[in-house]
């Protein structure tokens, strides 16, 4: 049992224009919670509000940034994410949650976004992942938005719905955003990606998540398109055109770390090998490729 004097830590992620800040917002407003303390901006990435609310207990809501922005790209919002919570891990700080919103009038279902979120989590946190799904006030035709909350419980989310997590409407008040709050509870476990990147101390794109991003860009690449065709990242209501060529500088970008990263990795285990070992593995293989990442090399439930 967590105790009651050490803040509940919730991380609040989700794709671009999704709701994530209004539903923090919404919880500000619950009758009986205390001012807010907001550490950190929107325009630095993370932003960390701590609030003491109704059931007298301390949250730390952390405000991340989205994925799919016109702005930031993913890579840039994985190391940013990955940086906080490898920080806070080290200094014996575990989320007591994790809520990922989808707006459901956004008839894109993410695929990728939940792989990413999958190996970020594990699956023995998944039970503490609640996939919420937002802007049911704005859903114009319900056979449309039940249809698509269908799709996304038998194909993207069905990994961590199996393995725990739960789904949960946000009707955009501050009692629905409460009530998915104390569901909740205050029990704590580290994520996967924590426990990689400082138990294990892998790079990030030695990780699951790292190998899942790059699995990404590796598919949008191969995908056969017209030179001018363009790919389409959302800002709010917006839609932002993104040239094919950003899509492989990002998955070139990756690549190029994991090089760095299996390198280094590579110059520390060779220290402890004798010098007839290091000379034999210079002369034979002096320049490991990487090997290409498949769907078996990315840990989803």
């Amino acid at each position: 049992m967590a105790s009651q004097s050490q803040p509940a830590i919730v991380l609040i992620m989700g794709s671009a224009g999704s709701g994530r800040s209004n539903f923090i917002d919404k919880l500000m407003q619950v009758e009986g919670s205390e001012p807010p303390r907001r550490v950190g901006s929107r325009s630095q990435g993370i932003r960390e509000t701590t609030v003491m609310l109704p059931n007298h207990r301390q949250y730390v809501f952390v405000d991340t940034p989205g994925f799919n922005g016109a702005v930031r790209p993913a890579t840039d919002v994985l190391h940013t994410i990955a940086d906080w919570l490898a920080r806070k891990y080290r200094r014996g700080a575990l989320l007591s949650g994790v809520i990922f919103t989808h707006d459901i009038t956004d008839r894109r279902k993410h695929d990728s976004l939940y792989d990413i979120l999958c190996c970020i989590c594990g699956d023995k946190a998944a039970g503490r992942v609640r996939l919420v799904t937002t802007m049911w006030d704005q859903v114009k035709n319900p056979r449309v938005a039940e249809n698509m909350l269908s799709q996304l419980e038998q194909n993207p989310w069905k990994p961590l719905l199996d393995a725990g997590a739960r789904h949960m409407r946000f009707e955009n008040s501050k009692q629905s955003a409460w009530d998915i709050v104390q569901d909740l509870g205050v029990e704590r476990e580290p994520l996967l990606l924590q426990q990689e990147l400082v138990d294990a101390r892998k790079d990030l794109y030695e990780t699951s998540a790292g190998h899942a991003l790059y699995l990404q860009f590796q598919k949008l690449s191969r995908e056969e398109v017209q030179p001018n065709k363009q790919f389409w990242r959302f800002s709010g209501r917006r839609r932002v055109r993104r040239p094919m060529e950003h899509v492989q500088a990002e998955c070139k970008y990756v690549e190029t770390q994991l090089q760095k990263a299996r390198q280094e990795r590579r110059r520390v285990e060779m220290q402890h090998h004798s010098y007839w070992h290091r000379w034999s593995c210079l002369f034979f293989n002096p320049n490991p490729s990487i090997p290409e990442v498949t769907e078996n090399d990315c840990v989803i439930l």
